[in-house]
């Protein structure tokens, strides 16, 4: 994979992320030319970033609102 600049990197925050500060940000402008989308911590802004390929973020988008994860 071709190295992914992120440091100028419009983030969203999640429409269902709570107000006291446990949210989840991610990038769209890299999906069309990329075809990632990149998704943080907005807690640590400076911190890691996971990369999903499209698909992967489509699916772990609808198994979060179908809460279709099994407990550990």
């Amino acid at each position: 994979m071709t190295h992914i600049d992120l440091h100028n990197a419009q983030w969203v925050k999640s429409s269902h992320s709570s107000d006291g500060g446990n949210c989840v940000e991610f990038t769209p402008e890299f999906t069309a030319t990329h075809g990632i989308v990149p998704v943080r911590d907005s807690k640590d802004p400076h911190g890691p970033a996971l990369l999903f390929t499209e698909p992967a973020f489509t699916a772990f988008v609808t198994a979060i609102k179908a809460e279709n994860f099994e407990s550990i």
